[in-house]
């Protein structure tokens, strides 16, 4: 589509990408889950809902498995056309037929009820299993390569439907007397692909076209940045520290996550 063109809910596609940075959900009184700070526009009757309120409690409870990342989740639904995009970054859908895929978290925007989000056994991915569509950015276009592989952990975006990778070191380059040196001085120093995940079996392995990570962001907070309504830069006495609200200070590291998921 022509980038340019200026859209209104006649024009817009149906469950289909606007422009390559931008997906248009067409929902007809159904429902999908979103990962929050997605949507950037809708036409219709649409509402959301956190993940886990009660009139939503059987749609969850078939749908969403993962307690880790309910915060970051809400249920879009009703009847309109909903945009969605992240930050500028390559988003597409992808179909699933009985299938089992898995997910960099923070890759994954949007997805059908018809599949089941569980939380993988590899941290910071998801595994989506059943049928239906999700929506997933990548920094840069997918390739879909076929195992045995192995891949830049940074440039790995899923795999659908074969074993979860191993971590695979480069033993041969880091040990030894020149391994030691390496390591002590940086001369000669690491190349930065000695660490990689391997894949063997059947299956598809799917990568971006970049090694840089999507920036990792809170979500479901308003952004400190200017234009935004209560965000931009803190009045005085606004700090990382107790504000006038009496806001507690945000913990380090994975005790701070936990705080911001959950609201504390």
């Amino acid at each position: 589509m022509n980038a340019s063109a200026v859209h209104d809910p006649s024009t817009l596609p149906s469950d289909d990408n606007v422009n390559p940075y931008t997906f248009c959900v067409d929902l007809k009184g159904s429902r999908w889950f979103l990962q929050k700070g997605k949507m950037i526009a809708y036409y219709g009757d649409v509402s959301f809902q956190g993940v886990g309120h009660g009139a939503l409690d059987r749609l969850v409870r078939t749908s969403f498995h993962s307690p880790m990342h309910a915060g970051d989740w809400v249920v879009a639904e009703g009847s309109g056309k909903m945009l969605l995009a992240d930050r500028a970054f390559d988003v597409n859908s992808y179909d699933l037929d009985e299938g089992n895929l898995t997910v960099r978290s923070g890759n994954l925007l949007a997805f059908e009820p018809s599949l089941s989000l569980k939380q993988s056994i590899v941290p910071g991915f998801l595994t989506l299993i059943g049928t239906g569509t999700f929506v997933a950015a990548s920094n840069g276009p997918v390739v879909f390569m076929e195992p045995p592989i192995r891949v830049d952990p940074q440039a790995l975006v899923g795999w659908a439907d074969c074993p979860s990778p191993c971590h695979h070191y480069d033993h041969a380059y880091l040990s030894g007397v020149l391994g030691g040196l390496r390591a002590l001085t940086g001369i000669g120093g690491a190349s930065g692909e000695e660490h990689q995940f391997e894949f063997v079996g059947a299956g598809t392995v799917l990568l971006q076209s970049s090694e840089a990570l999507l920036p990792e962001r809170g979500t479901g907070t308003v952004p400190h940045e200017p234009g935004v309504p209560g965000g931009g830069a803190p009045h005085p006495g606004h700090g990382s520290g107790q504000g006038s609200h009496g806001s507690a200070p945000r913990l380090p590291g994975q005790l701070g996550d936990l705080q911001r998921r959950f609201g504390l």
